[in-house]
């Protein structure tokens, strides 16, 4: 078939057949150009014209193309919609080249290891993930390949769960085996965040094994192997500036699973799925990028080491105390740019000029930095400041070789300083020189000849030349030599204009050449100081960081916590953080919180809208930003660390994994009984809601009564079940606490302040006038809570009790009228007694709805 194609078209089928899950940029001259089914896909996603031209066979072959100067903006459109580009380049001088000229793929940019600027966000990491399965548990490589992070992990679960955990670290893309892209394709598609790629190989190579020389776990290391023979495949260069793994192990940190992370809106809020209104909105007034990115890892993975934290919370204190090197702290923070990725592009080989200035400059702020926090006392800063090497040397040869006002373009010139080079100094002098002769020589030229409007151009078809118009043309002298005539004028050449053409050109050719060799090996000999940097950018970002958290903690009036040693919280005048910055301060209500071994479990009423969500968010924020190193919302703090916080707050369908708000909610609820410990954190709001009245307050008592008796956790658990209030007779952990409102001339007034006690109605009602439904609604719900409330109240039972009143409802309730109309038939027809049997030995807890159905359908025969 391919002897049909030309030589060039069977080239591009050639490469391609290697290259089938991705789009395929062949390079054309000026352009790259895609044929057949991808000029077709991507005309349309890049919204471009489709063409076609002859390749050789008897039908005209689909085409598009885009420019190589501006193909970074389409190739991040085709990234951004999870797609993979492999680009084709020519790799001979196509001068020398025999036949069509040789091309290969120099590089496969995927969504997971992007590293060009245009495709990356600057304070967001972008993590490429590779998943070794093992039974029922995982390993798993995260990989930045943008700053050089790389991070391992365990895990032990479900699919769905782990899947759901990897998403919420932000990854773009998964690396695992075929089995596992087939099982995971359709959820991990679904959700429009990240794509999977195959890849079967996972021994790791002797080059990589330094890199995970801390690892032991068989699947962590096979996980690595996966990572980096995928890595080499689609990048096909070195990765001197990835780090060596850090291992997360799982009793130094903060668990934080999917779900808690998107209820308490740590980093994205619910609704609008961005930064603002997150807690990492809140906390977010670093300078630099790699300080937004190192702030975001910090939030989403706080600390389980006292040690760390009280030394994060010290310099905390002391920079708060010194407002003037605080501000120019900041100050040079500005100065410094994003090194991760300036030392990425430099291993990478893709650094531009202008990156090595950026560079530059960055190292030039590091002096004035440590200066600053030299005399800040605690152990956190003297280890900062022990990390700042300046490097002098790299900075002093920076500054020497790379002119501060150099090109992108590294084939541009004007590249390397004056001085720097001795050879290239004498070329551009013979340049410099030349032009300057050529000026001369047009003032020589007019003075000679008498004519004033003589010039002397340059361009790159016929190189110098003295220009006359027509008009003057009488004056020529005969020395000069024709050499292109114009409609208004003629060009001319002499004897010495083309030799000093000649001595110029060449010197350009050669400044040029020089200047680009030049280039690469000040970049090359930069490598070399490739780990020192990133412990300095490392430094850099952990600095930014604190300095955040003192400035934020100052301007909120936040205030150092204690960290607890006998699992107490103890929160007076504790608000919630991000309502807080919202809403005006003045108006926010504080509310305190007191937990201990008697005091475990707040059981929790109110209204809605009063704040008992609000009240249960601020405890888990407060404990995460304690746990990372920053200051709190409150007038005093004493908080225990948190081994994990699971979270079931708000009401939200899984649409993506087909499962009702109800299926979320047990899901959620199953993930914390199953996994908290006494050292945990249970936050569960409004728990049973989604199913019937009896059936949900029977969970609700059944799930409190777990935790009391099995996990100890602390929790905190709202309802609007009033009839639960009775449980804190039988568990003595449990208290009753409610937030308040007040009923003023018919207005329902919410005070928002949680007391010791039970609230006494849910005052739907009002909150339903509040929301202004129509009168007529209002009116006749008041009139039916009546009727309700003038029956005997129900009280919480035993699950075993409350299991059979819900038999008994349902029998009073749905069967009441069959009974009536069988008792009357008794009458007359002794032979219903039989049914009225049968029905009554139905166990309607224990059927399913086709055979309450099927049942019913029989009953209904033998009465007719």
């Amino acid at each position: 078939m391919m002897a049909q194609y030309t030589p060039m078209i069977q080239q591009y089928l050639s490469i391609k057949a290697a290259h089938q899950d991705a789009f395929l940029f062949f390079r054309l001259g000026d352009f790259y150009e895609m044929f057949f089914d991808d000029a077709i896909a991507a005309s349309q996603i890049l919204e471009i014209t489709l063409t076609s031209r002859d390749g050789g066979s008897q039908d005209r072959i689909p085409m598009c193309g885009v420019p190589y100067h501006s193909s970074a903006g389409y190739i991040k459109t085709l990234v951004e919609n999870g797609h993979k580009v492999a680009i084709c380049e020519q790799v001979e001088d196509p001068k020398q080249a025999v036949g069509v000229v040789k091309r290969e793929v120099i590089q496969i940019i995927t969504p997971g290891t992007v590293i060009d600027d245009h495709l990356l966000q600057d304070r967001e990491n972008n993590y490429l993930v590779s998943i070794e399965k093992e039974k029922e548990s995982y390993a798993y490589i995260l990989c930045d390949l943008s700053t050089g992070e790389l991070k391992g992990y365990t895990y032990s679960g479900n699919d769905l769960s782990f899947i759901q955990l990897l998403l919420s670290h932000g990854i773009k893309e998964i690396v695992g085996n075929k089995e596992l892209s087939d099982s995971w394709s359709s959820i991990v598609s679904q959700t429009g965040q990240a794509s999977i790629s195959i890849q079967e190989e996972n021994e790791l190579e002797d080059q990589f094994c330094h890199l995970v020389k801390t690892i032991t776990h068989p699947a962590l290391i096979r996980a690595a192997g996966r990572l980096f023979c995928y890595l080499t495949h689609t990048q096909k260069r070195s990765f001197q500036h990835i780090k060596m793994v850090e291992f997360q192990q799982n009793d130094k940190r903060m668990k934080l699973d999917a779900f808690s992370k998107r209820n308490l809106e740590l980093t994205e809020s619910i609704r609008a799925k961005g930064k603002k209104g997150s807690l990492l909105w809140l906390l977010d007034a670093t300078m630099t990028a790699m300080g937004a990115r190192k702030l975001k890892q910090w939030v989403e993975e706080p600390l389980f080491v006292k040690e760390t934290i009280e030394k994060r919370l010290q310099l905390v204190e002391n920079l708060i105390g010194e407002f003037f090197i605080r501000e120019e702290l900041k100050v040079q923070l500005k100065s410094v740019y994003d090194m991760e990725r300036l030392i990425a592009k430099i291993s990478y080989g893709n650094a531009s000029p202008r990156d090595l200035v950026q560079l530059k400059r960055s190292l030039l702020s590091v002096p004035l930095l440590k200066d600053k926090i030299k005399d800040i006392p605690g152990i956190y800063a003297a280890e900062l400041h022990a990390k700042m090497n300046d490097h002098k040397a790299l900075a002093d040869f920076l500054d020497s070789a790379i002119h501060d006002e150099a090109p992108i373009n590294i084939k541009d010139g004007g590249l390397i300083k004056s001085g720097y080079h001795e050879k290239l100094d004498e070329y551009k002098d013979a340049s410099s020189n030349g032009k300057a002769w050529i000026a001369s020589l047009e003032r020589q030229e007019k003075e000679a000849s008498g004519i004033k409007s003589l010039k002397i151009g340059f361009n790159k078809i016929f190189g110098y030349y003295i220009e006359v118009t027509k008009s003057n043309l009488s004056q020529v002298p005969e020395r000069y030599e024709r050499k292109q005539t114009l409609a208004n004028a003629e060009r001319y050449v002499t004897p010495e204009l083309k030799e000093k053409e000649r001595i110029i050109l060449e010197a350009e050719e050669k400044i040029s050449g020089l200047e680009y060799t030049l280039f690469l090996e000040v970049r090359e000999h930069v490598k070399k100081y490739i780990p020192g940097l990133q412990e300095l950018a490392s430094a850099i970002s952990e600095l930014d960081v604190i300095q955040s958290f003192a400035v934020i903690s100052e301007h909120y009036r936040y205030v150092r916590p204690t960290i607890s040693e006998d699992g107490k919280v103890n929160i007076i005048g504790g608000r919630h953080p991000v309502v807080e910055k919202v809403m005006d301060a003045q108006e926010y209500v504080p509310n305190d919180i007191c937990l201990n071994h008697e005091r475990s479990m707040l059981l929790i009423t109110g209204p809605n809208m009063a704040g008992k969500s609000t009240y249960m968010r601020q405890l888990a924020l407060t404990s995460v930003m304690m746990q990372i190193g920053c200051f709190v919302p409150a007038e005093s703090a004493e908080l225990p660390m948190f081994d994990q916080i699971f979270t079931r707050i708000g009401a939200a369908d899984d649409l993506v994994g087909g499962q009702s708000t109800f299926m979320v909610e047990m899901l959620e609820t199953n993930f914390a009984l199953t996994s908290a410990t006494e050292n945990s954190l249970i936050l569960l709001d409004e728990i049973g809601r989604g199913t019937s009245t009896y059936d949900g307050m029977a969970l609700a008592q059944s799930i409190i009564e777990f935790i009391h008796e099995k996990i100890s956790a602390k929790t905190l658990f709202s309802t609007h079940y009033h009839e639960l209030t009775v449980l804190e007779k039988s568990l003595p952990s449990l208290k009753n606490v409610f937030v308040s409102a007040v009923e003023e001339n018919g207005s329902l007034v919410f005070l928002h302040k949680v007391i010791d006690g039970q609230a006494d109605k849910s005052f739907g009602i009002q909150v339903a006038e509040l929301a202004e439904l129509p009168t007529e609604v209002i009116s006749r719900a008041k009139t039916i809570l009546q009727t309700y409330e003038n029956h005997e109240k129900r009280e919480a039972l035993p699950i075993q009790e409350v299991s059979a009143s819900i038999e008994e409802e349902i029998e009073e309730s749905q069967l009441s009228l069959f009974i009536d109309k069988s008792e009357n038939l008794r009458k007359k027809d002794p032979k219903e007694l039989d049914i009225i049997k049968e029905i009554k030995a139905l166990n309607v807890l224990e059927m399913t709805p086709l055979d309450a159905i099927n049942a019913l359908y029989k009953l209904q025969k033998k009465v007719k």
